[in-house]
């Protein structure tokens, strides 16, 4: 059984990190000008931070937009090939 949870688990989560329209209809208005310290302090997650910066009138803020994009695309296969590797590496072999 460790495959398909495993595998299921890193998907739920790989789905949830790149999943921003319930987090723009349910929390977009908390946005985070400042770097947390500790774990304790405010954050916010990237796909409302991508969002506000694309809402902002310069290109630098554009700019930032589409490298963040880009950083979320490779967390997302890198999640999706741990995924797969995961499933492969603990299927059992008739």
């Amino acid at each position: 059984a460790v495959p398909g949870i495993a595998t299921g688990t890193i998907l739920a989560l790989s789905r949830a990190i790149g999943e921003a329209a319930p987090l723009l209809l349910l929390g977009a208005v908390t946005h985070i000008t400042f770097n947390p310290e500790s774990i304790t302090d405010s954050y916010t997650v990237l796909p409302i931070q991508i969002f506000n910066w694309i809402k902002q009138p310069e290109a630098e803020f554009h700019t930032l937009a589409s490298a963040a994009i880009v950083v979320l695309l490779v967390i997302l296969l890198a999640m999706n090939s741990l995924a797969i590797w995961v499933r492969n590496r603990y299927q059992k072999r008739w």
